[in-house]
């Protein structure tokens, strides 16, 4: 294996290396017989993997809703609420009964075969006032035992830690303060605007650890956005345990890859989305975004460790284990978007306690989550220098041998449609606007040699973005739904006296020919690949895309995958015994006048299409199955714009 010179390890890895060893398996989930789904990715390795076969390619387009759940908020007052966007949670199923939260951070227990509310807790954050940023959006919570006390943790956007009884719904009284913990506390140089952190992803408790990220309005024309620094908090005391500062603080390591001291004013760099762990090991694994500014990076010259990083921590100290970061001195905002995988392999003969990180970059990281060391190599690439004044981009970037990209990488001319020779024509005319490339290729200032933009591919909305990969741990494999999302990416000058940054980003969103991608299909899809070897198994468009636009409707196309042009890919995909499970909006894939979904299916073996489900909400959150009383569910979030937040699940009809 090939180190990478993103990688770092450390010595004290050899007590843990020896009690590894003495183990007679791989690995702390086991998925044999499992009825239930008790974090947010089913289980702390965000496998979204449910063993079951009730459902399968002969019923699936039988399904259909057994109950639905209209979100406790819209009981709330209307003077004590605020615009909420699309509704995301991801409801628990917990011995024989679900669990669920709504966006402003109430939290619902509730009748898996029915709905029937048992309990709803409301920690009023909403008192604190709005967040800094719109709309209001809570994706998870967190459930947490240690084989007596059961507890349910919410991170809320008020800034709080609630530890709540699972049986009572009501806050822990020997938690902190009567069950909540101020988030506003133990996060360091507070000097910073706190109003731009808030917390949407559900924290994860690992021991007697559980642990926060922060969700950070990262677009502010101002440079004062707080760093995201994670931090740990005691699960019975809620006593405060330790700090990891992911922007490091002198006299800690890699300080010095923030030249010019510009640790002390740098924000971001942290983890808005879910983290995984491995409860066996204690070790709990962090995806990191982009720091302050996303794409300028003048005030904050160097490598910026630990951004855009996966980072291994011991959970109960939070000391650091490992690291590798996946972008250096990022400037495509390039944010690894979701958890890790972690997954038991076996690689020529050699088992592996194995994570799979897949990233917006369209690459799949792959290492030992015990060392840290790669499965496969990956290489320090160079790539194209920045022109923009006081930026230096870094000369290469980390790029793995193995698996091969999900997602298109980069753009050349090659990569432009070519249904025929007229569009291919246009979309060589409109593609002189950009500076095609690498996916490296940094951005420019808008209008340098003429060029509007940088044609980043994939965009920052792209890749695999949330809620990231899913795996079957049975058979080693990982799926992958992604989207290509290219944008042109260039720095412009704000107006005076608005920023105090010298340069901020201006997207170029220019459609192909006559309105049509200007890059060839698919626009989306879902990419399977054997983590044994590294290979890819399938990939399937996910959605029809443009196939019936007229300068087209004529050649027959197949699928193309749906072209994301204002959103960001969601939902995942669920895997089964038999099965990968998603959604596509039915506007896409019917008319533009409809309002709903399309629950889908494909063979896991070979990505065939096996049916679909049409559904009348417009579905959003990350989708999940249990069994109840030998009955298998499935459940996913819709609606939330509208007043309209609900939770639906699917069932086969009663015969």
């Amino acid at each position: 294996m090939k180190r990478s010179k993103s990688l770092i390890v450390y010595p004290f890895l050899a007590t843990l290396l020896i009690s590894c060893s003495d183990q007679t398996s791989l690995g702390s989930n086991t998925y044999e017989n499992v009825a239930e789904w008790p974090h947010h990715g089913g289980d702390h390795f965000s496998s979204k993997y449910a063993p079951f076969d009730e459902i399968n390619a002969d019923n699936f387009e039988q399904l259909q809703v057994a109950w639905r759940w209209q979100s406790a908020d819209l009981q709330l007052s209307e003077d004590l609420i605020y615009p909420t966007g699309d509704y995301r949670a991801t409801p628990l199923y917990i011995d024989g009964v679900m669990y669920t939260n709504t966006n402003h951070g109430q939290v619902a227990a509730l009748d898996p075969s029915s709905g029937e509310e048992l309990w709803v807790f409301d920690p009023k954050s909403y008192r604190f006032g709005p967040p800094n940023f719109s709309p209001v959006q809570t994706r998870g919570i967190e459930y947490w035992t240690d084989g007596e006390v059961e507890r349910i943790f919410l991170a809320t956007l008020g800034k709080q830690l609630v530890s709540i009884d699972i049986r009572t719904g009501q806050p822990d009284p020997e938690f902190g303060d009567n069950g909540f913990i101020d988030l506003k506390q133990n996060l360091g140089r507070l000097e910073f605007e706190m109003n731009n952190i808030t917390h949407g992803a559900p924290p994860i408790a690992v021991g007697n650890s559980v642990i926060i990220g922060s969700k950070i309005f990262d677009y502010s024309m101002n440079n004062r956005s707080p760093p995201g620094h994670v931090r740990a908090y005691d699960t019975h005391t809620g006593e405060f345990k330790w700090r990891f500062n992911t922007i490091p603080q002198p006299g800690e390591d890699f300080n010095d890859t923030w030249e010019n001291g510009s640790w002390q004013i740098a924000g971001n760099t942290n983890v808005w989305t879910y983290m995984s762990a491995d409860d066996e090991l204690g070790i709990v694994y962090l995806p990191t975004s982009t720091p302050t500014n996303d794409y300028w990076g003048g005030y904050r010259l160097g490598e910026n460790l630990y951004a855009e990083s996966i980072v291994a921590l011991d959970a109960d100290s939070g000391e650091r284990i490992w690291h590798f970061q996946t972008v250096h001195h990022g400037l495509w905002d390039y944010d690894i978007a979701s958890a890790p995988n972690l997954i038991d392999i076996v690689v020529d003969g050699e088992p592996i306690k194995a994570i799979a990180q897949v990233s917006k970059t369209g690459f799949t990281y792959v290492f030992d989550r015990v060392t840290g060391e790669p499965v496969w190599p990956i290489e320090e690439v160079p790539v194209p220098p920045s022109s923009v004044p006081g930026e230096r981009a870094h000369p290469t970037q980390p790029i793995p041998t193995r698996p091969a990209p999900f997602e298109q990488i980069g753009a050349t001319e090659d990569d432009l449609i070519d249904f025929t020779p007229e569009l291919r024509k246009e979309a060589l005319e409109i593609a002189n606007n950009f500076v095609l490339g690498d996916i490296f290729t940094p951005p420019i200032v808008q209008g340098t040699n003429g060029k509007s933009s940088t044609y980043v591919v994939p965009g920052a909305g792209g890749g695999a973005n949330f809620p990231g990969a899913s795996m079957d741990p049975e058979t080693q494999i990982i799926y992958i739904p992604s989207v290509t999302r290219p944008v042109g990416m260039a720095l412009v000058e704000p107006p005076e006296g608005t920023s105090d940054w010298p340069y901020v980003i201006s997207y170029d969103r220019t459609q192909g020919p006559q309105g049509l991608p200007l890059l060839k299909p698919p626009y989306r899809r879902i990419t399977a690949i054997d983590l044994n070897t590294g290979n890819h198994v399938w990939q399937a468009p996910l959605g029809k895309g443009p196939k019936d636009h007229p300068a087209i409707e004529h050649l027959n196309l197949g699928d193309l995958g749906t072209v994301f042009n204002d959103v960001v890919a969601e939902g995942g995909v669920l895997i089964t015994k038999s099965l990968v499970i998603s959604y596509l909006a039915s506007k896409d894939e019917i008319g533009p006048e409809e309002i709903g979904s399309i629950l889908v299916a494909f063979d896991k073996a070979t990505g065939r299409k096996e049916g679909q489900v049409i559904v009348d909400q417009r579905l959003h959150g990350p989708i999940m199955s249990y069994q109840h009383e030998d009955k298998q569910y499935i459940a996913v979030a819709g609606g939330g714009r509208d007043k309209d937040d609900e939770l639906l699940v699917f069932a086969l009809s009663e015969k």
